[in-house]
């Protein structure tokens, strides 16, 4: 797996649009935790068909967030695809008033929680040693505006600096974890 060391800063609401999709972030996720991958590849691990797959690779290659591995292909039928960028990043506020932002966050927010709950339903029969290590903390914390871009700064940074760390180590110990964050004003 190579190491892709740039985040792309998406501010077109198309491309945000291409992204906000159940299956097509799925398939993000796999092109960045698995590296490059042909639609009947990601068919398989997803359990799609391959010609949905491969609708849904185009699309997110009209917008960007894929492009194509030519060098992997045995021959000119196999097409192989893959993530231009490690990270993807946007804000909300370059969207203001557009429907499209509130379906991305929807989204995101709906697979953290699938994803979580996927977990807790599993974790007891999960290996020991994941079971010590997995985590859930929050915090309640009186923040101005810039500090808590500055903690989002800090975790983005501290994430990039793991995930950089396992694609240069691709030892057999290192299995998938999901991680993340949100910090947002609220009232207890």
């Amino acid at each position: 797996m190579q190491l892709l060391l740039c985040n792309m800063e998406v501010r077109d609401s198309q491309v945000l649009a291409a992204m906000s999709h159940p299956l097509r972030r799925r398939l993000l996720d796999m092109l960045k935790l698995d590296g490059p991958a042909t639609a009947s590849v990601l068919a398989e691990k997803t359990g799609q068909a391959v010609g949905n797959v491969s609708h849904h690779l185009k699309v997110l290659s009209g917008a960007g967030l894929v492009v194509e591995a030519p060098e992997l292909a045995r021959d000119r039928r196999e097409r192989w695809w893959r993530r231009p960028s490690d990270t993807l990043s946007w804000v909300t506020s370059d969207f203001a008033g557009d429907p499209v932002a509130d379906v991305a966050e929807a989204v995101s927010l709906d697979r953290q929680t699938t994803l979580s709950r996927a977990w807790l339903s599993e974790m007891e029969t999960a290996p020991k040693e994941w079971r010590d290590a997995w985590f859930s903390t929050d915090a309640w914390m009186r923040l101005t505006p810039a500090e808590l871009a500055e903690l989002n700064d800090r975790m983005a940074a501290l994430f990039q600096e793991f995930g950089a760390r396992s694609a240069s180590d691709p030892s057999t110990e290192r299995q998938p974890v999901f991680v993340f964050g949100r910090g947002f004003r609220a009232q207890p």
